[in-house]
């Protein structure tokens, strides 16, 4: 088995495979996966029911809202404050900090949910951004989902636009923009496997250079 010091986040258009990439990620490793568990988890440490998490998982709120949980992430807050917070503070709050305590346990992987952006402070942070062309992610969801290519399609593109406006929203970057991310990578290029596979590599070069002390 593989070792790495390395927190994986994947960003991913849907269809591409991002989970399933992830997943064998880290299989490969031994380290552990954070999807939806993230929602689990932040939902156990804020005392919040797990359904609001759910309800409310990469959607954006207005801005008004967005500016007051922004001044008070950056700081501080009192339990007190917390308490008396609106609900979208309380979810935006949360999730991050559920997000950094996962990072300070070790080396795991996690898809979306902005964790790079959590975590652009991060030494060992390694970002990706898996896309892929529309023929392949149709296919993708018309069979997991059992729907017709066209309605498969239309639930990427919905799916896909609720990304971005989350992502653009709650970061300072774009969503899908290379300069985003430490690296992208095309799954229908290179295939679920083969993605994984030059995501190792990275990993790999990456390492051995921060072990020379020139990364």
């Amino acid at each position: 088995m593989s070792k790495t010091n390395t927190i994986i986040t994947i960003g991913r258009q849907f269809g591409s495979g991002g989970k399933e990439i992830g997943q064998k990620l880290a299989e490969e490793f031994g380290i552990k996966f954070y999807d939806a568990e993230m929602l689990d988890r932040a939902s156990k440490e804020s005392g919040l029911c797990k359904e609001i998490f759910e309800s409310h998982d990469e959607k954006p709120t207005n801005s008004f809202l967005y500016s007051l949980v922004m001044d008070t992430y950056s700081f501080g807050y009192s339990s007190g404050t917390f308490t008396d917070m609106p609900l979208n503070h309380k979810i935006f709050l949360a999730q991050f900090d559920a997000i950094k305590k996962i990072a300070e346990e070790g080396p795991c992987v996690l898809v979306g949910r902005c964790a790079d952006y959590a975590l652009e402070s991060y030494d060992n942070l390694l970002s990706v951004f898996i896309h892929a062309d529309i023929e392949s992610r149709t296919k993708r969801i018309a069979r997991d989902f059992q729907l017709t290519d066209s309605k498969a399609k239309e639930m990427i593109l919905k799916t896909d636009k609720k990304r971005a406006s989350y992502y653009n929203y709650y970061t300072n970057k774009k969503w899908g923009d290379a300069a985003s991310y430490h690296y992208c990578f095309c799954s229908s290029k290179l295939g679920i496997d083969g993605t994984v596979e030059a995501i190792k590599d990275v990993i790999r070069i990456r390492e051995q250079n921060m072990n020379a002390k020139i990364w």
